[in-house]
């Protein structure tokens, strides 16, 4: 390696799972680099996330960054953790530092079916990743109280709506959006779509948010229609916007095949759903690509927190690693590309591949398991099934 990766450690049981990728199928064949930070969940607290934002700014240097699963704090982990607060996402976080788009794509596996039968080939989820309701304000609203939308320019107040008053206590929540960060999501879109010749759906609800939503849905026809509609048809694909329940009912009914761009929350919410169909939430890569062309890569799972408790009580759990060591491979390819140097390349394709040699060979988690349909195939625990990735390298 030439340029180190920015390695961002997680919580739980991917912190665990972590390690033993980096010991047993990188360690022993690269030259490893890193700029390390700690994203866990007490580190964050004894720094007051100021360690979140490090690790982001060091991705903006260095241009490459893996990230390991972290823990978004609720008031239960507050009380278990012994929080000075209860701190934001560190995703979100990032992603508000980076900006970009966040691209999620399942990794098919020989063996395991889609739950959706027409499903045939990928579905690539491009989420957002600025704003919304990631960088929302929110506030508790007494009895009898009143809630506006106030804007101000130069001191002096431009617009005042009501958005409501509450005859009962309530909850009031403001989220914003810029529209060049919007601009920079819809020319990703548009050039990944290009870079993989997949026609590319973009869906929200502008029938409802006619201002918000419809804004999106402006930007992208106003960029399309100026930048793309020429290059898309000599390429040979489509682009169009639609409703998102609509978008929804068409993705059941089609054999997948293309890419589907979604606001921040909507992409997270259908990338999970589009991963467990699937198969396995623990089988989709994630990478955000900013406008500046940085890459931060990671799993688009949680920290798998049942199984950290089973691994606290000594038991041995069958935790689907595979997620994370395409975090990895993602990240060290890119890293390869960047700085010309090709075995570093070579060697990611190569962990993938043997990854994909041991599901095949009927080496899997418990999960993977119970969907797949290969013959004398093995639940294997998380120990077990590294090892046999490692024995195929």
């Amino acid at each position: 390696m030439v340029t180190p990766l920015v390695e961002m450690d997680g919580d739980e049981m991917t912190r665990i799972i972590w390690e033993k990728i980096k010991q047993k199928l990188i360690l022993p064949y690269v030259d490893l680099k890193t700029e390390y930070y700690d994203l866990g969940l007490r580190h964050r607290d004894e720094t007051d996330d100021q360690v979140t934002v490090d690790a982001a700014e060091a991705a903006k240097r260095l241009g490459v960054a893996v990230k390991c699963a972290t823990i978004t704090p609720n008031a239960a982990r507050v009380v278990e953790y012994g929080l000075k607060k209860m701190w934001r996402s560190p995703n979100g976080t990032i992603r508000a530092i980076l900006d970009g788009t966040v691209f999620r794509t399942p990794i098919l596996v020989e063996g395991i079916r889609p739950f959706i039968p027409s499903w045939k080939k990928p579905i690539v989820i491009a989420r957002h990743a600025y704003g919304d309701v990631y960088k929302a304000v929110e506030t508790k609203v007494p009895a009898g109280g009143e809630a506006f939308i106030t804007v101000e320019k130069d001191g002096e107040v431009t617009q005042k709506i009501k958005i409501a008053d509450f005859p009962c206590a309530g909850v009031v929540q403001g989220m914003h959006n810029y529209e060049r960060s919007i601009a920079t999501f819809a020319v990703s879109c548009f050039e990944c779509a290009l870079d993989m010749k997949l026609p590319l759906w973009f869906s929200a609800k502008d029938t409802i948010s006619k201002t918000y939503d419809h804004t999106f849905k402006d930007i992208f026809a106003e960029i399309y229609e100026k930048d793309y509609r020429k290059k898309f048809e000599e390429a040979g694909i489509e682009y169009f916007y639609t409703l998102i329940d609509d978008a929804v009912a068409r993705i059941i009914r089609s054999e997948g095949g293309m890419i589907w761009a979604c606001k921040n929350y909507d992409g997270d919410v259908m990338s999970d759903m589009v991963a467990n169909a699937f198969g396995d939430l623990a089988m989709m890569t994630s990478v955000l690509i900013s406008p500046d062309g940085v890459y931060e890569y990671e799993a688009a799972h949680g920290t798998v927190q049942r199984h950290y408790y089973a691994h606290l009580r000594g038991e041995k759990t069958s935790t689907n690693p595979v997620a994370t060591i395409y975090a990895w491979t993602g990240a060290l390819r890119k890293r390869g590309e960047l700085d010309g140097t090709p075995e570093l390349c070579d060697f990611a394709s190569k962990l993938e591949n043997a990854v994909l040699k041991a599901i095949a060979d009927g080496n899997m988690t418990k999960g993977l398991c119970a969907l797949s349909s290969i013959p004398n195939r093995r639940a294997l625990n998380t120990d077990e099934f590294i090892d046999a990735i490692a024995a195929r390298i």
